[in-house]
């Protein structure tokens, strides 16, 4: 079971960036992927609602079977991050922007625990992976994860939102990618 669900680390980043990559590309509103958020493409009333919808779907339930795989592998906290951030980005998927103000702010608050997981995810697994001998992706890791926490937190104060939240996400996402190998070596 752990090497089949370690595969999940690719399925959902690779699902949610394509979403994202696919919505901005193909929407009828004016949208910005350096200046307008990523919940924008799954807001209701939105064209691209669906595509950006499942694109969460399926990183939220990809990365929280990702979270089963690194719970037998790790002696660490890390699987928690990652099941956080699984839950986190389904009840994104839940509550849709444009709503009302009460779920818009339920929505800010599902992405907030989101991205603090997701970025902690990398910095957490640091430790085990050390341990291990799995020097470069701790490294990475640290890195990914300092650059990811950075970047998201930009995120809330500047114009250029979009750009860095996607550079947030990206970075651990990425990480979460070259994670998986790692994790079928180490069960």
């Amino acid at each position: 079971m752990t090497r089949s669900t370690a595969w999940f680390g690719v399925v959902g980043p690779c699902g949610f960036i394509a979403a994202w990559v696919i919505g901005a590309a193909v929407t009828d509103r004016e949208y910005s992927s350096v200046d307008d958020a990523i919940s924008q493409l799954a807001a209701v009333g939105a064209d691209t609602r669906p595509v950006m919808t499942a694109g969460m779907v399926v990183f939220g339930v990809a990365v929280a079977l990702y979270a089963a795989s690194l719970r037998a592998t790790w002696r660490s906290p890390a699987w928690i991050a990652a099941l956080t951030t699984g839950v986190a980005t389904l009840f994104v998927a839940a509550l849709p922007l444009d709503h009302s103000d009460l779920v818009d702010r339920l929505h800010g608050l599902a992405a907030a625990v989101g991205y603090v997981s997701l970025a902690a995810l990398p910095l957490i697994a640091a430790r085990p992976l050390l341990a291990a001998g799995e020097r470069v992706l701790a490294v990475a890791g640290i890195v990914l994860g300092a650059i990811s926490g950075i970047a998201l937190a930009l995120s809330l104060f500047v114009d250029a939102n979009g750009l860095f939240q996607r550079i947030g996400l990206t970075a651990t996402d990425a990480w979460i990618v070259a994670s998986v190998p790692v994790v079928r070596r180490m069960r």
